[in-house]
């Protein structure tokens, strides 16, 4: 079978369990223990050295019947939640949530059983489960679109950024690791040797995830696509933690990702009595250069901390971080002198399943202290002017990215040519000095010179369906707000 077969035969079984009250994100979740499992036990027919424990093992589990398979099951769980490296990685606070013995028995011996998932190949399997979480990521009601990033977009991201044999690559937000996976396959197409096909395996690829749940889908993502060791006790490719709450250490060559939406943030302290509470107003780091609550602001000065000099970044942030003032303006000021902020992608709205999301791309370098400002010039590209997106009726596609992939030069960026003039007053790429933009009031970023057609008279002749998008995507945004504020307000009540 290919991939899309595998992910319709997968899916197939997701809608018998739902009588039961699973999530899609439940099901993936169970999917992705007993999918360990089997692949644990087909390493051992091959000969390899045995991960799970005997006992806890494949072969226990299907050879019970009824309740007792569910029973194994269960017992399974609790024991390799408790164990070091992978397993514990996968297995950490797993549950069984199919409580119906009859149809745990139809995943087991019916659906992930018959198949020998090793012999798929990589790329098989890989592809499968990256299906699976993209159809987890429409369940808009399950929330799990916050974790998905379009693959066009990462990808695209991915190619200018052009990651090299023996750099290291993290995701501070890695969710189920899009972009992690990104950078192992732009790297396994180009020739290396012995060493830094060893390397990109077990040492290049770099994760960092808070939730659980997402932790152990990012795991056995990656583990699916080839990346990581399944033994591993060391090394292990993704990190359960709190990114903000300090550096990630060693430094990184580069950054890749797409923080979590949402303004609060919190942070754990301890008093000097040893009394521990929780912060969710700011996150106070000696290496930050303001004090904030916005969580993509945060993100911004974390991940500006965890490269090298010379290190790159490319970061999804929404528009707020472009313009919001006090912290706002202070951030960007301190990332355009310390830092060589090149380039801004204006991302269209409606690419993620999360709705009301205006975002844009930021690519940097972070470079040594210097009194002079680093960024001379900073290019934008305007792929949201006129563009018109949709996750499922009509999605971001990586050919609405070949021009800026173009225009970027990512081989010599002091080749870029602007395609915007007076004369050509449609050009999506152009730039502007360091000057222009700290001269800007508040130093705003979020640039505009592009208008939609029929702005001139006063949108008569815009489409209709163009300006319903755009009116729904503002109050969906606009709701966003609100509610990140109630909740702020809550906790001040609270306080």
């Amino acid at each position: 079978m290919n991939a899309p077969q595998i992910v319709q035969k997968l899916w197939n079984y997701c809608d018998l369990l739902r009588d039961d009250g699973l999530s899609y994100g439940d099901y993936v979740e169970q999917l992705t223990f007993l999918l360990f499992l089997k692949m644990a036990d087909e390493r051992v027919a091959l000969g390899e050295s045995r991960v799970v424990p005997k006992g806890y093992e494949w072969a226990a589990l299907v050879k019970e019947q009824g309740e007792a398979l569910e029973s194994k099951y269960r017992d399974i769980l609790a024991n390799l939640a408790s164990k070091p490296g992978m397993l514990g990685l996968v297995f950490r606070k797993s549950q069984n949530k199919i409580q119906d013995p009859a149809k745990l028995t139809l995943l087991v011996k019916e659906l992930i059983g018959p198949e020998q998932w090793l012999e798929l190949g990589a790329d098989v399997k890989g592809d499968a489960y990256e299906g699976l979480l993209e159809k987890n990521a429409q369940d808009v009601k399950g929330g799990a679109g916050q974790y998905f990033t379009p693959r066009p977009l990462i990808q695209a991201m991915v190619a200018v950024t052009d990651p090299r044999p023996g750099e290291i690559i993290l995701d501070p937000a890695c969710g189920t690791g899009g972009f992690l996976l990104a950078a192992y396959e732009h790297l396994a197409a180009k020739q290396l040797d012995r060493d830094q096909k060893k390397h990109l395996r077990l040492k290049a690829l770099r994760g960092v995830e808070l939730v659980d749940s997402v932790v152990r889908l990012c795991a056995m993502n990656m583990l699916l696509h080839g990346v990581g060791a399944m033994d591993s006790e060391d090394d292990l490719p993704v990190l359960r933690a709190d990114s903000l709450a300090g550096p990630y250490r060693p430094a990184v060559d580069i950054v890749l990702t797409n923080p979590p939406f949402g303004r609060s943030s919190s942070v754990n302290f301890t008093t000097e009595d040893d009394e521990s509470g929780s912060d969710a107003l700011t996150v106070v780091r000696e290496d930050f250069w303001a004090e904030t609550r916005n969580k993509q602001l945060n993100f911004l000065q974390h991940i500006v901390s965890c490269l090298k000099i010379h290190g790159r970044a490319a970061v999804v942030l929404p528009d707020n971080v472009l313009f919001e003032g006090g912290a706002g303006e202070k951030i960007r000021r301190k990332l355009l002198s310390s830092c060589d902020l090149h380039t801004i992608l204006r991302l269209p709205t409606g690419i993620f399943y999360a709705q009301g999301v205006k975002a844009n791309v930021l690519f940097f370098e972070r470079k040594p202290a210097d009194e002079k400002a680093w960024t001379k010039k900073v290019w934008f590209y305007d792929l949201r002017t006129g563009s018109n997106f949709t996750p499922k009726q009509n999605p971001l596609r990586r050919a609405h990215l070949d021009e800026f992939v173009a225009c970027y030069k990512a081989a010599d960026r002091g080749a870029r040519k602007a395609t915007w003039s007076e004369k050509e007053s449609k050009g999506k790429w152009r730039s502007y000095t360091y000057d222009e933009l700290v001269a800007r009031d508040k130093c705003n970023l979020d640039v505009i010179w592009l208008s939609e057609e029929g702005d001139e008279d006063d949108g008569m002749g815009t489409d209709p369906s163009a300006i319903a998008r755009s009116i729904i995507d503002d109050v969906q945004s606009a709701l966003a707000g609100f509610a990140e504020l109630e909740a702020g307000l809550k906790h001040v009540r609270k306080s």
